[in-house]
């Protein structure tokens, strides 16, 4: 069991991630969008959106940062154990409060507010639970960690070094299978919320406005005051037979 959740089950997501991102960016360009809802109530978007948005974005760096940066790193540049975890978990708390804040917002305002739940598609309902199962269960591991209630475990030493084998292919899944419960729940719960992204609105997470740094100048002509008023002569597909 430990094999497959934690040295087959990461590719599998990884797998069904490349894929769907591939199948939706070639057969489903106009479906790629993150179906705003904005249209139907702007208020609590403006407040949870901006929350979660900003949120995540600096929760997703501190797992880059825990996860990919070793020990060894923070050792050299004289970060120690104990600088190193109250900067960890006093900004990832922030971070991460401020993520679960906005998409409970978020959650609540599509499930509450009538014309954005007449809008929710099918693959919402999924997406939105393993998100907010996912975050919930990384607060909660970060808090019992913090309090010691897993001990003296560290994950420098466990997780990080089981994440960072994924990438030569050869998953060292006992250390991964001997994190704590919470540790393995948040896991579980990113991976197939991974595998869950090239089908659902969190699609739009790989999007980037590149072409428009590369667009050519948009002309604007003043309009002559004196021809105000007055058009010209209809082109031919415009005359009316």
């Amino acid at each position: 069991m430990e094999l497959l959740l934690w040295g087959v089950l990461p590719y599998v997501s990884i797998a069904l991630l490349i894929a769907g991102v591939c199948w939706r960016a070639r057969f489903d360009r106009f479906g790629w969008t993150t179906h705003s809802s904005q249209v139907h109530e702007s208020k609590l978007l403006r407040i949870g959106s901006p929350l979660f948005h900003f949120g995540m974005a600096f929760v997703v760096l501190g797992h880059v940062v825990g996860l990919l940066i070793p020990r060894s790193w923070t050792d050299a540049v004289g970060v120690g154990d104990h600088t190193y975890h109250l900067v960890a978990v006093s900004t990832g708390a922030v971070a991460g409060l401020a993520a679960a804040a906005g998409v409970g917002l978020l959650v609540w305002r599509r499930f509450t507010v009538p014309a954005v739940r007449r809008a929710t598609l099918r693959g919402d309902r999924p997406m939105y639970t393993f998100l907010l199962g996912a975050m919930a269960l990384g607060l909660a591991a970060t808090i019992l960690n913090s309090t010691g209630a897993n001990g003296d475990y560290n994950y420098r030493e466990g997780i990080s070094i089981w994440f960072r084998s994924l990438f030569t292919f050869r998953p060292d899944h006992h250390l991964m299978g001997a994190a704590p419960l919470a540790f393995q729940l948040h896991v579980l719960f990113g991976f197939i919320l991974f595998a869950l992204i090239p089908y659902s609105r969190l699609v739009h997470m790989f999007s980037a406005p590149v072409r428009y740094l590369f667009r050519p100048y948009v002309v604007y002509r003043r309009r002559d005051p004196k021809l105000a008023g007055v058009r010209e002569d209809r082109r031919g597909w415009e005359r009316v037979r």
